[in-house]
């Protein structure tokens, strides 16, 4: 029985080692415009995957055919929205690493970017995730197409986005 049970706890880490070599410098990439932290110093980002990865393990056996990255990307996504509500009184404005390339979005609007453009996400999918309706998501996604697009211009846009007028 106990063999059984240390040959199951061996395959099940192997499989999840070869998950975590596969999914996650995606994952960290994900994370990272996420947190609009710079690519090589993202503390924030880094505990975001590890709490993510750490989840997906503890259910791991309860997955039974589900995708195990689909499940990372969720909780990826519900903690980042969890931590900006608690961290910023809401999904307001955090303060963002300058030189990031999401840097002039809101949280909500970086996590509904990532989710549709980098990762893919229905619009539909991604309302459910959120708790938002579609069109919602819809409407914020272009807004913030637009605000990467073409970025506010002027001396009160540079001091909104944190970046001080030159």
């Amino acid at each position: 029985m106990r063999e059984r049970r240390a040959s199951q706890a061996a395959r099940r880490a192997r499989e999840f080692e070869a998950f975590v070599a596969g999914a996650a410098g995606r994952l960290l990439h994900a994370a990272t415009l996420l947190t609009a932290e710079a690519p090589g110093d993202n503390p924030r980002a880094r505990r975001l995957l590890t709490l993510s990865l750490a989840h997906t393990y503890a259910c791991w056996d309860r997955l039974r055919g589900e995708d195990p990255y689909d499940r990372a990307r969720q909780h990826l996504a519900t903690r980042f929205a969890r931590a900006a509500w608690h961290q910023y009184g809401g999904l307001g404005r955090a303060r963002p690493h300058p030189t990031s390339p999401l840097a002039a979005l809101t949280p909500q609007e970086r996590l509904i970017v990532v989710l549709r453009l980098y990762e893919g996400v229905a619009e539909e999918q991604a309302a459910a995730l959120l708790g938002l309706p579609a069109d919602r998501v819809h409407t914020i996604c272009d807004r913030a197409t637009a605000t990467l697009l073409h970025p506010p211009q002027g001396r009160a846009a540079t001091s909104a986005m944190g970046v001080a007028p030159s």
